[in-house]
């Protein structure tokens, strides 16, 4: 072929247009067989591929279907995120591949259990901060609190690090529960 190309044709491959590389959050909804063995396939999915879940949550759904909904939520750039979903889509014992990110608005729900430890001031900015919150008190000592809250993410990160000054002792965190909003199901 010789030098000449097509109007609006880079010459060389050093011009091409580089696609986004922006790493994006994004959630799914996985509808799959109540089944042995099914979690650890789709686990194994990101693991052997090198992607990361920042979240897992799964639970039976429809007892009578014998179905379980697995909600992941996942960074990659758009084209890892697309080659998640059509993977997951392939598997034999996936219904559904639902991406709440794109698919409208979503809900978006976590639960953590969070302990502290504390006397005095402490234990009373503890206490009116929980409150702020929202946070209830689960289980108290004299020297110590389990306080659990419900919300976005962002909301319990924030809530653990105002905890870490007064005494934080352990967290414990369900993952993200997510469901897709009007009157539509998955």
């Amino acid at each position: 072929m010789n030098a000449m190309t097509m109007p609006g044709q880079a010459q060389s491959a050093y011009f091409l247009e580089e696609a986004p590389n922006t790493i994006e959050r994004h959630t799914l909804s996985v509808l799959v067989d109540n089944e042995p063995g099914v979690l650890a396939r789709v686990i194994g999915l990101f693991s052997g591929r090198g992607y990361n879940i920042d979240s897992l949550t799964v639970s039976e759904t429809e007892h009578e279907k014998h179905l379980s909904r697995i909600t992941i939520v996942t960074t990659g750039t758009p084209m890892v995120i697309t080659q998640i979903r059509h993977q997951l889509a392939r598997m034999v014992p996936v219904h559904k591949v639902v991406d709440l990110t794109v698919e409208g608005p979503a809900l978006e729900r976590e639960l953590a259990l969070i302990k502290v430890r504390g006397t005095g001031d402490h234990r009373v900015e503890a206490l009116r901060l929980a409150e702020a919150f929202n946070a209830r008190v689960m289980d108290a000592t004299t020297e110590s609190f389990i306080f659990e809250i419900t919300g976005k993410g962002d909301k319990i990160d924030q809530f653990i690090s105002i905890m870490v000054p007064l005494g934080l002792v352990e967290v414990s965190r369900t993952g993200v529960a997510a469901i897709r909003r009007g009157q539509e199901g998955m």
